[in-house]
């Protein structure tokens, strides 16, 4: 099965300094195969035939932590999980000049639709949805700071999620592709 595992709070703000290179080896290291790594952010896309998906989070975080000495959440999404989100990503959001455009992948505590109750965006201004495993966010870059989102950052339900922007969301999910392709061939 092809996985992503997204990383939470890497390489961000100099904090939980982590080389891709380095990452690689520690997931295969751990028995993960076809490991590919995109942008420094924390996004790695592997395959793994001899470990059920709801135990990769933690032989990641452990072999993170025997590594690295960080105790760093990794969130895993299957290639059918991040095909559901592509499905309900609107084709024309996108992360630019005129919009800021974001999938937040929610851990299974906030799994839910009634998450987005606990988001702060102001009525009228920006769009939610949820999709299962997803909150996918969309607002016009003048609206930014109007649609309180930046209030999320330090709530509970933010703790229960790792963000990336639509470019690179649909970038991981060309990775997946194509490692399945390689996998058939």
């Amino acid at each position: 099965m092809i996985y992503v595992a997204l990383l939470r709070g890497i390489n961000v703000g100099g904090n939980n300094i982590i080389s891709m290179k380095l990452l690689k080896q520690t997931f295969e290291q751990a028995g993960m195969t076809s490991v590919t790594t995109y942008i420094n952010s924390g996004n790695i896309i592997f395959s793994s035939a001899d470990h059920p998906q709801e135990q990769l989070p933690e032989i990641l975080e452990q072999a993170i932590l025997k590594d690295f000495g960080l105790s760093i959440k990794v969130l895993i999404r299957s290639l059918p999980e991040i095909r559901t989100v592509m499905e309900a990503l609107p084709d024309s959001w996108s992360n630019g000049d005129m919009f800021r455009s974001d999938v937040m992948f929610l851990w299974d505590e906030a799994d839910d639709e009634s998450v987005l109750d606990k988001l702060p965006l102001k009525p009228g201004i920006g769009t939610l949805l949820y999709v299962q495993g997803a909150v996918l966010y969309s607002v016009e870059r003048e609206n930014v700071i109007k649609s309180a989102m930046a209030k999320l950052i330090g709530s509970s339900v933010y703790k229960l999620m790792t963000v990336r922007n639509v470019n690179t969301t649909r970038k991981i999910y060309q990775l997946m592709l194509a490692a399945e392709a390689q996998q058939n061939n």
